[in-house]
């Protein structure tokens, strides 16, 4: 996949079906409602949402407690 603009809902979980270990390893940036955000978990442009986790609190199973936050969400490829 060799293109320029990035997926519409990526995650960094790789339990996830959106993961994708090459996108990430590309480099992608976030901006969410005009700030650029470097701690995001998971993104949905189309929805118009990301997760970020909520300090360092861990759930059940080990995986970060995340928050949804709604807004305008940009993504662009860093390299």
């Amino acid at each position: 996949m060799s293109t320029d603009t990035p997926p519409d809902r990526l995650s960094n979980d790789p339990g996830s079906r959106f993961y994708d270990e090459a996108l990430l390893n590309r480099g992608i940036g976030i901006r969410f409602n005009g700030q650029e955000r470097t701690n995001v978990e998971e993104y949905c442009i189309s929805e118009g949402w990301i997760r970020v986790a909520a300090g360092r609190a861990l759930d059940r199973r080990g995986q970060p407690i995340t928050f949804k936050h709604k807004g305008s969400v940009e993504a662009w490829f860093k390299s």
